[in-house]
């Protein structure tokens, strides 16, 4: 009761003080405005408002809070400007990714400057090509990216993938089937497939029967994957993983919503695929027999590399015979018999039709084959942005 009297009598004595000096608008927060305090002070202690009170919210050890504060700061003009770009240096990845989020629309100079330096660009070259294989188009794109240190020189390139709804699977296999919608958070992926020398970095040795430290890891099973994504995650202080199989076709598609993101169909220039087997009206083409270096190719729009064919990629996934019951939220679909898990992508062994990008099989959790790898995706801080 006293509190709240307290309260009442700041109030009427601020406003008193300040009705003479200039109109208040009733929508602009005041310096003196009441904010409850968090864990740290005495329950229902009053604590000061504005720019402070943000900066004690902020300063709280409860995550949801500490996010909720950097959402307010933006009303406090270049003072809570400076809190955002402060918190994108914060231990805590879901902070930095809360305050990127707030921040990546601004157009200041110096907000520019510090975003590009937290998430710098890259740049890179999209094609398309029509129904016969031949580039009919060709535009740069960028992309912002961070890279982990493995050590030893060894790095991982992490692009952000922007969140958005697609129609996920196609009506061409029943197993595709049905088309449904999907929303996906914003989240990070792999630029590559994980590669040897990423791997023997995390792991210590080299299971590969094609060796090269650029060329992606094969020979993992689900099993290994996953216990890569544990150690890694724990080495880099984030929370890695294998990403749900919605989030890999919407990262392959690239915003795309033909069977491949370069178009209608593929050719061995673009894609390490078996070329004896085309799909559509392209011609026959090269059969490599090998996996390739992981940056031989061109990207999709999101800069991401590989996603049709070299190796097939691990999915989070529990293996369904069809998208009935599919989560419409991008969340991997753990329900059914998890013995079996979900590749997509396709390999340097597959024809054409297994690379597009709404292709998916299920294999024993632990078997290992030499077209079998993965990526990972940044499963901390999705809900950030």
């Amino acid at each position: 009761m006293l509190v709240s009297v307290f309260l009442s009598q700041l109030r009427k004595s601020c406003s008193y003080s300040n009705k003479n000096i200039m109109p208040e608008n009733p929508n602009q927060p005041k310096e003196y405005d009441a904010v409850l305090g968090g864990q740290n002070p005495p329950i229902n202690a009053p604590v000061l408002g504005g720019i402070e009170g943000i900066k004690k919210r902020f300063a709280s050890s409860i995550l949801e809070q500490r996010i909720k504060a950097l959402s307010d700061a933006l009303k406090y003009g270049d003072k809570g400007l400076n809190l955002l770009l402060q918190a994108l240096q914060d231990e805590s990845i879901e902070v930095q990714f809360a305050a990127y989020s707030l921040l990546k629309d601004r157009k200041k100079p110096r907000v520019k400057q510090q975003l590009d330096e937290f998430l710098p660009l890259f740049e890179f070259e999209v094609v398309t090509v029509d129904g016969f294989g031949q580039i009919n188009s060709r535009r740069r794109h960028t992309a912002r990216y961070f890279t982990e240190d493995l050590g030893n020189g060894i790095k991982l390139e992490m692009v952000l993938i922007p969140g958005g709804t697609f129609l996920m699977g196609s009506e061409e296999k029943s197993y595709e089937q049905p088309v449904h919608q999907v929303t996906v958070k914003p989240f990070f992926m792999g630029k590559y497939p994980i590669t040897q020398e990423q791997w023997k970095a995390v792991m210590g040795y080299n299971p590969s029967s094609f060796m090269g430290g650029k060329r992606p890891v094969e020979y993992v099973s689900w099993q290994d994957a996953v216990e890569f994504c544990g150690k890694l995650s724990r080495k880099k202080g984030k929370k890695y993983g294998l990403p749900s199989e919605a989030q890999w076709e919407y990262a392959c598609r690239g915003g795309t919503t033909t069977p491949f993101h370069f178009g209608e169909t593929i050719t061995p220039d673009l894609v390490n695929y078996n070329g004896n087997y085309p799909y559509g009206s392209a011609p026959k083409g090269f059969y490599r027999q090998e996996t390739n270096l992981v940056y031989r190719f061109l990207s999709n729009a999101f800069g991401l590399y590989d996603m049709h064919g070299n190796v097939w990629e691990w999915c989070q996934d529990v293996w369904h015979r069809d998208y009935n019951g599919a989560p419409g939220d991008a969340s991997a679909w753990e329900t059914g018999n998890s013995n079996y898990r979900v590749l997509r992508g396709g390999s340097w062994d597959g024809d054409a039709v297994s690379c597009r990008s709404t292709h998916r099989v299920g294999y024993a959790l632990g078997a290992r084959h030499r077209y079998f790898g993965f990526r990972v995706a940044l499963a901390s801080g999705f809900a950030a942005f």
